[in-house]
């Protein structure tokens, strides 16, 4: 079996400051020790999988193509650094709007990740920076991680 290091985008990936639903390339911006942190987990042995809500679709604030654009964007950085990111699953949907299951706190993404990389929830990490994200962790049996906005994740090396 696999194991995984699932990831939250917007405030653990990317910069979170004014700007709620980060869509335009202007206002997106990886957070300090991102690459450096994400390549050391890499090289420990983990999928990284990126695991977003994506809300602003469903309010018309955005698009997909928008959210692919600055998903390409994100990758190209990455993959610059040698850092490879397996897949990116996010929700279009938001809550007040429609009823979904893939929305975090809902697990279905993280399910249907732990499925497609035959990944044991026991051997994945989901790091998170919203009480959300903890709660789609427990529900689908994966460790935990909660940081702060902007956290500098090289900080957590030390847990995995």
């Amino acid at each position: 079996m696999n194991k995984a290091i699932f990831l939250d985008r917007d405030g653990v990936i990317n910069r979170s400051d004014d700007t709620y639903y980060i869509h335009r390339p202007q206002d997106f911006a990886i957070n300090e020790g991102v690459v450096e942190a994400l390549m050391e987990l890499q090289k420990r042995g983990y999928l990284l999988i990126v695991i977003t809500n994506q809300g602003g679709i469903s309010r018309g604030i955005y698009t997909h193509q928008d959210v692919e654009r600055l998903h390409r964007i994100m990758l190209d950085e990455f993959e610059r650094n040698g850092v490879r990111i397996e897949e990116i699953y996010y929700c279009p949907h938001h809550p007040e709007l429609e009823e979904c299951l893939c929305h975090k706190p809902r697990s279905l993404m993280l399910e249907k990740a732990l499925a497609r990389f035959q990944v044991h929830p026991g051997n994945a990490y989901f790091i998170g920076d919203s009480e959300r994200d903890v709660e789609a962790a427990h529900r689908a049996g994966v460790h935990p991680v909660k940081v702060d906005c902007n956290q500098d994740l090289r900080s957590l090396l030390g847990r995995f």
